[in-house]
């Protein structure tokens, strides 16, 4: 089959080219060729008068009448013209005198005169239509057919020796002119190699005018008279790229006549022996002689055939079709170069010039070496990893650039193992990290993929590098961040879980304890609110250092969110008993922390919970830690609280509580009791304090001692204090409009101070009810003013200028109370109900209460007594100077209606105090 190939490639081509229809045009471009190569000149017998552009200047627009023609046909005859054709159109009647004039003319030549017919198709696609001379016309004339063939490429080559017009065959003007006759021959082709430039041509009007020199040219001529202007359109294209008009193309067909130049192919018989013999010549030579020697034969065996057809056509009007055996040729070359070409080399040194680029330009660290591991291609990546040139590397083994490993049981990297795995992973390639050697004698984690292949010079491995220290770098900070908190380095809450849950699957197997503890900073927001943010970030890096100190490596430390931490540990390894701890760890921050110049005293409280007691997994101990946290920070802040169930049960109730107060604040089950506040020397009404009540709809009045608390603390405690002080500001201006001004106290809520500008709602409520300011009175504690102690100095300044009293609730139970009444704003002061109980019985009860009137009487505040239950203890507060009181001696807290009827009728009766 290979050796058959080259000819079976020939006969593929030759039969492409044949059903194609390729060699026509490759004959076509040959013979046009071979026209340029053999110019001729033409003989000079047939003159064309030519309708051009001077004529149609000095005339006018064509048509002309044809009185013109016939003046022109006397013209020729007198000049001694032999035959003329006219290549005009005389189908149609012009005017009947020129008409006339042209009958007359050619009777008078003596039936010399070709006139044409030629066939013209319809515009819709119909039957041909025939245009022939007029009858008078065609009676004094030779008939004529003027149309030629134009070929697919829109060339005229062939030229008809006559054309069947209805039932007759008429000869074609050349033939005609020529003085041949149309026996049925078959089209010839038109010998272009005869130039148009050399056939005479002589202007129509120069003849009509009669000029000598013009007239002398066209003696015993034959004369060939149409329009060669370019604006009357009558153009041919024929080959070499010429343009001709059809009076001329006319002329050079009856030229090839004349010269006997009517061109024929000959028969394919010649091309089919002389493709046979190219084949056996080509068969015989293809395995005996060089590729050199074939192409010689070949290439002058196509010259040879060119040559004799180019001298053929020169001598004798036949034209030898070469075209397929030049295809024939161009075939064989093709076969030889194919089979001489080693494409498999070829393909390989294109496969690795390509290779070389694209290693050369690899970011990536690329090494090729043989099958004995040796390096023989190393591209600029690995000389950036590793610090070596490519000169230092090539030939040394792969293994030069492996570091050792550091443990001494680990196995150092075999490049051998690699390859090995290579051949084995489908797709012949394998991933594997070691420990790469730069230059310098760094070490480094190289990422390298290996694959292997047969290459030209044996079996062939490669490698692409990767420097993967940053990503390792990467990897481990991000698994850092993943289980450490960023601020402060301890460890997370994932951490803290997964730390957990190995602590309790270790203690579970050696039926042991795990403690969780859940640390809160107690006022870390107001280092936040009154120093910014910063510096309460450097107070919690301070509070994890000072853990990570006292707790060293025997548990694990974490920050949980915000001011919350926790601890994590092993009991049998704590070393001390988890009370102790917890209580160690608590003390440790009696001492300040010192962040760059400051020191901070910051108090911690703890939520211990243990396990199992305390909870069976690290959900359950986290949730509880910080259940037994929120009731250390309740009950014992700055010290710890171990969880029990009871916890749990106690602030459960106290969600229960929270979801029916917020209940009761839609349905209105809140009520105002007053109780009523007055003069001790004659017991006289001075106002009444406004005290909640809940009445719940089936336990009926709840205690404010059990309900209170959780509302000073939940989301509710603003809403109910607004709502406490508007109720109290319109009964006390419904008493003021009823002629009973009763002052009216409200005690305050620090959600009040925390969420808005207190002053400006109590003036907007002053404003809306209309009640006198004097009639209203807030009593604060000291809580209240804790909180920004400049803003809320600013608020009760403002609300004095209201005309607002503005009195210290329960005075003697705080720890700074004296120095609160020099800074503030105060009208007075209320006397705290456990001084006053055993007022006549504890000496040192009523050394506090002398001390703290006359301190008021020196600062001109106003002093009321408060839980004051029988005479003699409000006899004994009038003998210490004391103005004002209330208690159930007066009064217990009531409603409106029944203070109202009590109290407002008619003045109290005067409790004497004497």
């Amino acid at each position: 089959m290979k050796r058959h190939r080259p000819h079976i490639l020939v006969m593929i081509a030759l039969a492409v080219v044949l059903s194609t229809g390729w060699h026509g045009a490759l004959r076509n471009a040959l013979t046009d060729l071979r026209f340029a190569w053999q110019s001729r000149t033409a003989s000079g017998n047939v003159v064309v008068v030519a309708i051009d552009a001077p004529s149609i200047d000095q005339i006018g627009i064509w048509p002309w009448p044809r009185r013109l023609h016939a003046e022109l046909l006397h013209r020729l005859e007198a000049a001694g013209a032999q035959d003329v054709a006219f290549d005009v159109d005389f189908s149609t009647p012009s005017d009947p005198a020129s008409d006339e004039a042209l009958v007359t003319a050619l009777r008078e030549v003596g039936g010399s005169t070709i006139l044409p017919s030629f066939k013209q198709p319809t515009p819709n696609g119909g039957a041909v239509h025939i245009n022939r001379p007029l009858k008078p016309f065609s009676n004094q004339s030779w008939p004529a057919v003027v149309n030629v063939a134009i070929e697919s490429d829109g060339l005229v080559r062939r030229y008809p020796v006559g054309e069947k017009l209805g039932d007759a065959v008429m000869p074609s003007m050349a033939v005609v002119l020529a003085g041949q006759d149309a026996n049925r021959r078959p089209p010839f082709l038109i010998d272009f190699g005869i130039r148009a430039a050399s056939i005479p041509s002589v202007s129509y009007f120069d003849v009509l005018r009669g000029d000598a020199a013009t007239l002398d040219k066209l003696r015993d001529k034959k004369i060939i008279v149409g329009a060669t202007a370019l604006e009357l359109g009558d153009r041919f294209s024929v080959p070499n790229g010429k343009i001709v008009s059809g009076p001329v193309l006319q002329a050079l067909a009856a030229e090839s006549i004349l010269q006997n130049r009517m061109l024929r192919w000959t028969s394919d018989v010649g091309m089919i022996i002389g493709l046979g013999l190219i084949c056996l010549v080509m068969m015989y030579s293809w395995r005996r002689s060089a590729p050199g020697v074939r192409v010689t034969i070949l290439v002058a065996a196509g010259a040879g055939v060119e040559l004799a057809a180019a001298l053929v056509q020169a001598s004798w009007p036949l034209i030898i079709d070469t075209s397929l055996f030049h295809i024939a040729i161009i075939a064989y070359l093709t076969a030889i170069a194919l089979d001489e070409i080693d494409f498999r080399s070829l393909l390989g040194r294109i496969a690795e010039s390509r290779f070389h680029r694209i290693a050369m330009s690899l970011g990536d660290g690329l090494i090729c070496t043989d099958e004995d591991h040796r390096i023989t291609v190393w591209n600029p990546g690995a000389s950036a990893i590793f610090g070596y040139m490519p000169t230092e590397m090539i030939g040394r083994p792969f293994e030069t650039l492996c570091a050792e490993p550091a443990g001494g049981g680990a196995k150092a990297f075999a490049m051998r193992d690699a390859a090995r795995q290579a051949l084995l992973v489908p797709g012949g390639a394998v991933v594997v990290e070691f420990q790469g050697r730069r230059k310098n004698g760094e070490t480094f984690p190289v990422e390298a993929s290996f694959s292997g292949w047969q290459g030209t010079d044996g079996f062939q491995y490669g490698a692409i590098l990767r420097d993967i220290s940053v990503r390792k770098r990467e990897a481990e900070r991000v698994r850092y961040l993943a289980e450490h908190d960023a601020l402060t380095g301890l460890a997370n809450r994932n951490m803290l879980h997964a730390s957990l849950a190995n602590l309790i699957a270790a203690a579970e197997r050696r039926s042991s304890d795990v403690a969780l503890l859940v640390l809160g900073l107690d006022g870390f927001q107001q280092i936040n609110d009154m120093l910014g943010h910063s510096a309460g970030d450097l107070v919690l890096r301070a509070v994890a250092e000072r853990l990570r100190t006292k707790v060293d490596s025997k548990a694990v430390v974490a920050r949980l969110s915000g001011d919350e931490f926790a601890i994590a540990l092993d009991c049998t390894k704590a070393g001390e008993p988890i009370v102790e701890f917890a209580e160690r760890i608590a003390r440790a921050f009696e001492a300040p922390l010192a962040t760059g110049a400051r020191q901070h005293r910051v108090r911690i409280s703890i939520g211990v919970a243990v396990y199992p007691e305390g909870g069976h997994n690290a959900d359950d101990l986290l949730g509880n830690g910080h259940l037994a946290l929120s009731k250390a920070k309740m009950t014992r802040r700055g010290s710890h609280v171990i969880f029990e169930s009871a916890i749990r049960q106690e602030l459960e109730n106290r969600l229960t509580l929270e979801s029916e107060l917020a209940l009761a604040a839609d349905r209105g089950e809140f009520e105002l009791f007053y109780q009523p506040q007055v003069r001790l020397v004659d017991g006289s009404l001075l106002g009444a304090e406004a005290l909640i009540r809940w009445r719940h709809p089936a336990r009926g009045y709840v205690s404010p001692g059990e309900f209170m608390p959780v509302v000073n603390t939940s989301s509710l405690s603003e809403r109910i204090a607004n709502w406490v002080m508007e109720t109290a500001c319109r009964q006390a201006r419904a008493w003021e409009l009823s002629g009973n001004s009763v002052r009216v106290a409200i005690n305050l809520s620090p959600s009040q101070l925390e969420s808005g500008d207190l002053a400006h709602s109590v003036a907007a409520l002053l404003a809306e009810t209309g009640l006198t300011p004097s009639l209203l009175e807030l009593e604060v504690t000291e809580d209240i003013l804790l909180h920004d102690e400049s803003r809320v100095l600013d608020m009760f300044e403002r609300i004095q200028q209201l005309g607002v009293r503005v009195l210290f609730d329960d005075f003697g139970t705080g720890y700074a109370s004296l120095s609160y009444l020099k800074k503030f704003p105060l009208d007075g002061l209320k006397i705290d109900r456990s001084f006053v109980l055993d007022l006549l019985a504890d000496s040192d009860d009523a050394a506090i209460v002398g001390s703290t009137i006359g301190l008021s009487k020196q600062l001109g505040l106003t002093v009321v007594a408060e839980g004051i239950e029988n005479r003699a203890t409000a006899d004994f507060l009038v003998s210490m100077g004391c103005e004002e009181g209330q208690g159930y001696f007066f009064g217990r807290p009531m409603p409106a209606e029944a203070f109202e009827r009590q109290f407002l009728p008619a003045e109290l009766e005067a409790v004497s105090a004497a």
